[in-house]
């Protein structure tokens, strides 16, 4: 077990649905307990299916928008009704546009030098981008060093196989793509996916 209590938890990565689609897929990942969903930016029409996740839900739903890879896509996607911003790399203007809209800000790191930065930004959580790259003994490493509080978050090639030994690790959530979502499944489908993939991670991490 690890000294997690509160965190991002997981996050469900729906890239490449469709906002027809996009209401259903969100419904069936947050019923299963998922904490938030993410569109990222390269989907098809994607801000369409944030407003339409987002009017879907309660006002405190959290939905987010992936791939954000400057300032302008930061205002497009709060003004559709995001509340995270999730980006594959570090840019200080991304961060701080994010935190002075009052947004999450998740911005992605693969060094240690790239997770001091996007602290010294603004930012409180680090988005580990690939995951499967960084490693758990890679997250424990920057864990040591990292101010106390810092969230960390495995992205890429966490699925079911290994999210326990992440969550275990001190993972403060993690973000599931492929492993949950390919355009095209059915909402029946992942939402099965995604019980069980909550199942995995409160079976294994404090809450």
């Amino acid at each position: 077990m690890n000294a997690r209590s509160t965190g991002p938890g997981l996050i469900a990565i729906l890239r490449g649905v469709t906002p027809d689609d996009a209401v259903a897929i969100a419904e069936a990942v947050l019923a299963a307990g998922f904490d938030a969903v993410e569109v990222p930016l390269n989907s098809p029409d994607p801000l369409e299916s944030v407003r339409r996740i987002r009017a879907a839900g309660p006002a405190d739903r959290r939905v987010g928008a992936g791939t954000v890879l400057s300032p302008d896509d930061v205002r497009r996607a709060a003004d559709a009704g995001a509340s995270l911003i999730v980006s594959p790399n570090t840019r200080p203007d991304v961060i701080a546009e994010t935190v002075r809209l009052g947004l999450e800000s998740y911005p992605g790191a693969a060094t240690p030098t790239e997770a001091f930065a996007a602290l010294d930004a603004g930012a409180r959580a680090i988005k580990l981008f690939p995951g499967s790259a960084v490693g758990i003994g890679g997250m424990r490493a920057w864990a040591s060093v990292l101010p106390s509080g810092t969230a960390l978050v495995p992205v890429g090639g966490v699925d079911a196989g290994n999210l326990a030994d992440w969550a275990q690790a001190g993972a403060s959530g993690a973000g599931i793509g492929t492993s949950l979502y390919r355009p095209g499944d059915p909402a029946a489908t992942v939402g099965a996916r995604a019980a069980e993939l909550v199942r995995i991670w409160h079976e294994n991490c404090n809450d």
